[in-house]
């Protein structure tokens, strides 16, 4: 069963690409913000998605992004995310807190879900699935 731990909101800013021989690479700075039962913030300077489309179609995306807010108890703290995967297999996130509530979660299975909003994504974290 999942339990969800953040919806976040992310707002893009202007993506800058290059395109290989085999591969195309696309950077996409955003700012976000974040509530849920766990943790309320917003983002800590700018963060980048990477998404990685090869000349077969297969499609990888990778973010990494720094949040700033309070915790469960509403203690002063800091969040790391990183979430990779794809459309297909799914995303998985990592993440890395200074909260003693926050900081488990480090250990635990989390799964992302990832949907288009005006000017952004929403991004749903949860424990399990």
């Amino acid at each position: 069963m999942k339990e969800l731990l953040l919806v976040i909101n992310v707002t893009c800013r202007e993506a800058q690409q290059v395109k290989g021989k085999n591969t195309r690479v696309v950077m996409i700075p955003f700012e976000a913000e974040a509530i849920g039962p766990a943790f309320r913030g917003h983002s800590v300077g700018m963060g980048v998605d990477t998404q990685t489309i090869t000349s077969d179609g297969a499609f990888t995306l990778s973010a990494r992004y720094m949040l700033e807010g309070t915790d469960a108890h509403g203690n002063p703290c800091r969040l790391f995310i990183e979430n990779n995967g794809s459309w297909e297999k799914g995303f998985r996130p990592l993440l890395v807190s200074d909260s003693p509530e926050l900081c488990r979660l480090e250990d635990e299975a989390l799964s992302a879900e990832v949907e288009g909003r005006e000017g952004g994504v929403k991004i749903t974290i949860y424990k399990g699935g």
